[in-house]
């Protein structure tokens, strides 16, 4: 088994939820906190705009019980498509991974969304994990951002 790797994780998310789910990771990240406490502990905008290509944001959330905290500058919006493609570039992933990669993308038929995260990675080493673990944190996210979304509606 090679150091690099992909994974792929998909969960619907209902009604117009792709469309609710994409404005608020591109445009109104802040709400996580709030939609998904326990995960999503904070976020800052350290340089550039939301949803803006080259901008640089800093999570703090919870991952496996323990507090963490990861820097990404955004590499690509795709308005048309739903979806944006992250680069971790500082913190807790990067003390295992050499490179680490986050995109998300929604697909819409009707009333039915898909969010579909990719995880493209290289371990530093054999011993480093694979990152189930973070795509199911992402999966969850999304039923966090649907429940709220759906409470309030």
């Amino acid at each position: 088994m090679g150091l690099k790797g992909k994974m792929i994780g998909q969960t619907e998310i209902k009604g117009a939820g792709g469309d609710v789910f994409h404005d608020i990771i591109s445009r109104r990240p802040h709400h996580l906190t709030n939609m998904s406490p326990v995960k999503v502990k904070g976020f800052t905008l350290i340089n550039g705009g939301l949803g803006t290509v080259g901008s640089v944001i800093c999570w703090n959330y919870t991952h496996e019980g323990k507090e963490k905290i990861g820097k990404q500058i955004i590499e690509d919006v795709d308005e048309v498509k739903q979806s944006v493609r992250f680069k971790m570039i500082e913190g807790d992933l990067m003390e295992l991974y050499k490179s680490f990669i986050i995109t998300y993308h929604v697909d819409k038929e009707g009333d039915y969304n898909l969010v579909t995260w990719t995880l493209e990675y290289e371990k530093l080493n054999e011993n480093t994990p694979h990152p189930g673990t973070l795509l199911d944190f992402f999966l969850h996210m999304v039923e966090d951002i649907e429940a709220h979304h759906l409470k309030e509606a």
